[in-house]
């Protein structure tokens, strides 16, 4: 039957694929460090480190889940197999639906752990801390800061991970001037790593009563949340630390004490902001802590060119500097300018269905960052 030898032809084309995804898995390694992980979590003792025992047991949990997604992968290989070999010796055109199904289900659940397989630089799994910027162009900007915010939010909901505002500042008459918030989950930075840069939107403006098609751009940055300590130095002549009274979300109680943070470098010019914590101390260890991830990943970076981009100060927020256009007026797309991916559902881009896009700049970095024509 022809539809079952296309089909087989297919399946097979996976053998190879699926045997690179397996390798870069290390499972054997991880099946040896989950017993490891067993054997320690019965000893007497382990639950008295409260914070160590939760980390070991996140760790656990993923390792777990990491083998268990393949050995799924593998039941749906040999599935779509044996489907295969009883449509052609019964010679049953009504298993070709079955069959049909079942590949698409398979290509779906490859395609997701090799995405995870891309993620192997050294703090791809932790937490990431993204910071929102409204360029020029006053109430519009701040409007389109919000837009973004919402769009991440929705993104790390459908993921299952949590969120959590550490400095904002409200625009003037709407929307947002300039967020930072933490997103927890794993791979969190991995998968946003891929935000960084400019996002332009054109629309129809609402705030313009001529109705005029109007340009706003805000500039992403995003690092991830290094807990342990990072073997960076920081002067403290290189370093200025103000306090300031928190302002935002949070009731009457988060003006009374000027406990929120901002450390600016001198030698960079990075600026880090927190006003979260419930104590100044703990503000400024916060904003320390960021500052220390930002130097590291500065420092990581061997083309100095591209410090700016690194420490998330795009020289200008406009025109020529976007990763990515949000169109809505008078055609609806959005497409991402390094990669080339794009979509004309702009309301399920704004909902949060971002993955195409992070997918695409993970395959696009695996592959040493090809040229990519923007339109």
């Amino acid at each position: 039957m022809v539809e079952l030898d296309s089909y087989k032809v297919k399946l097979n084309s996976y053998k190879s694929p699926l045997q690179e995804v397996r390798d870069s898995l290390d499972l054997a390694n991880k099946d040896q460090r989950i017993e490891e992980l067993e054997k320690e979590m019965e000893a007497p003792g382990f639950w008295d480190d409260v914070e160590g025992s939760q980390k070991k047991m996140k760790e656990l949990k993923s390792l777990k889940d990491d083998v268990a997604v393949y050995a799924g992968l593998e039941e749906k290989f040999e599935d779509i197999e044996t489907l295969i070999e009883m449509g052609e010796e019964e010679n049953d055109p009504d298993l070709v639906p079955e069959v049909e199904e079942a590949m698409t289900e398979f290509e779906e659940a490859f395609e997701k752990i090799r995405i995870k397989t891309l993620l192997s630089e050294r703090y791809d799994k932790n937490n990431a801390i993204v910071s929102l910027h409204a360029g020029a162009g006053g109430t519009e900007s701040c409007d389109w800061c919000q837009m973004l915010y919402r769009m991440y939010t929705r993104w790390a909901a459908d993921k299952g991970f949590s969120v959590e505002v550490l400095d904002s500042l409200d625009g003037d008459e709407a929307g947002i001037k300039s967020i930072t918030f933490q997103v927890d989950g794993e791979n969190a930075y991995g998968y946003l790593k891929s935000e960084h840069g400019v996002h332009r939107l054109v629309r129809i403006s609402p705030f313009n009563a001529a109705g005029k098609r109007q340009t706003s751009f805000v500039s992403c940055d995003v690092m991830p949340d290094i807990e342990e300590d990072i073997d960076i130095e920081v002067k403290d002549e290189d370093i200025r630390i103000d306090t300031y009274r928190s302002s935002g979300a949070g009731g009457q109680h988060i003006n009374k004490t000027s406990s929120a943070i901002r450390i600016t470098h001198f030698p960079t010019g990075i600026v880090v902001t927190c006003q979260n914590e419930r104590s100044q101390h703990m503000n400024k260890d916060k904003a320390m802590q960021m500052l220390k991830a930002k130097l590291y990943l500065l420092k990581q970076q061997e083309n100095a060119d591209k410090a700016a981009d690194i420490r998330g100060e795009v020289t200008e927020i406009g025109w020529g500097n976007q990763i990515r256009s949000y169109v809505m007026q008078p055609y609806t797309m959005v497409k991402d300018h390094r990669t080339g991916v794009e979509t004309g559902n702009v309301d399920a881009v704004m909902d949060g269905s971002i993955d195409l896009f992070i997918n695409g700049y993970l395959k696009w970095l695996s592959l040493g960052r090809p040229d990519v024509k923007a339109e």
